[in-house]
């Protein structure tokens, strides 16, 4: 048993103030962050539990959009009415992940803050950058079918989880935080980092601040739009490839379209200058082929995991199809593979 101190603090400045000291943790589900405690891989001095905190509700924003509290389980919030009707895609993201016991005790601030499930990362026997800086990657040259194919750098290739966060990206969410400096907003494109020299630092958070909500802006994607998650078993698995899609079609043309990748990089993966590619064309097997291989330019696979490449072009295909035709994936009929 590894000893550390716990607090409880029941507004968000004392969280802040508690959360200023080293190896310090914040605490909600516990989904993650106890599994990490479990393994060894996080050893924290001290635990913040903040499910006291007053973060438990979503709330209407001036102009139609929706802000969603840190600490609302990620079942609510997908099954929440106005979420369901006004961002599906969102809704529909959430189903795909984890399994139904999961996403009753998932926030969606500890969403947002997942680790990796790579491997090496798990195995305190085995080199991880991420885990111990400067120690290597196992999964370079190692068993790497589950690793990235884009933004990858030669001291990580490990991808972010989840599912939710793919979502988010599409619809420009904005990430609320606070901390001793006080409160920012963090665009969600700017929230995640790519691995580069720091692969130990997966987002842009600063020591001590604490996600309070996630702001969604008022948009209609509730017509075209999809979110296809492609992994090895259909239930309780992260994915090899996932696509978000949104998109605006007017007159048989796109007038908007925005694409995000999950399960290929160290943070969901979008490209605007890419979509620009999509707008203004007729939905069709070359125009979704040739914005795949822009989105794509660049992959490059590590060895089991080159088959990705493939999979993703295809992938990002047919949930451009998906959403362009109005039918996106089911994620709650169990006979859709």
């Amino acid at each position: 048993m590894n000893r550390f101190d716990y607090a409880r603090p029941t507004s968000v400045a004392e969280a802040v103030q508690a959360g200023a000291g080293e190896q310090v943790r914040y605490l909600a589900g516990g989904t993650n962050l106890i599994d990490l405690m479990k393994e060894n891989v996080d050893r924290p001095m001290t635990v913040i539990d903040i499910n006291r905190l007053p973060l438990d509700a979503i709330e209407e924003l001036d102009g139609g959009g929706l802000r969603l509290g840190a600490l609302v389980p990620n079942a609510d919030t997908a099954w929440d009415a106005r979420v369901e009707q006004r961002y599906p895609l969102l809704s529909s993201a959430i189903l795909a992940g984890a399994s139904p016991q999961l996403r009753n005790a998932a926030t969606n601030g500890g969403n947002l803050n997942q680790r990796t499930r790579c491997y090496y990362f798990y195995d305190v026997a085995t080199p991880c950058n991420k885990r111990e800086p400067g120690s290597g990657c196992g999964a370079i040259g190692g068993v790497n079918r589950i690793h990235a194919i884009l933004g990858a750098s030669d001291q990580c290739i490990a991808t972010h989880p989840s599912d939710m966060c793919v979502a988010l990206t599409v619809l420009d969410a904005t990430v609320q935080v606070t901390g001793r400096e006080g409160d920012r907003a963090i665009p969600i494109a700017d929230y995640h980092r790519l691995p580069g020299d720091e692969p130990w630092r997966d987002n842009t958070l600063k020591p001590g601040e604490l996600v309070t909500g996630i702001d969604l802006p008022a948009e209609d994607f509730t017509q075209n739009y999809t979110y296809l998650k492609l992994r090895d078993r259909l239930s309780y698995a992260f994915a090899l490839v996932s696509i978000a899609v949104a998109m605006r079609v007017e007159d048989g043309t796109i007038a908007e379209a925005r694409v995000a990748l999950g399960g290929v990089a160290h943070k969901p993966w979008r490209s605007t200058e890419a979509e620009k590619l999509l707008k203004g064309q007729q939905p069709s097997p070359q125009a979704f082929g040739a914005f795949a291989d822009a989105l794509l330019a660049g992959a490059a696979g590590q060895g089991e995991n080159d088959f990705k490449i493939t999979l993703a072009r295809k992938a990002i295909v047919r949930a451009l199809k998906q959403a362009a035709e109005a039918t996106p994936q089911s994620q709650t009929d169990k006979r859709v593979a």
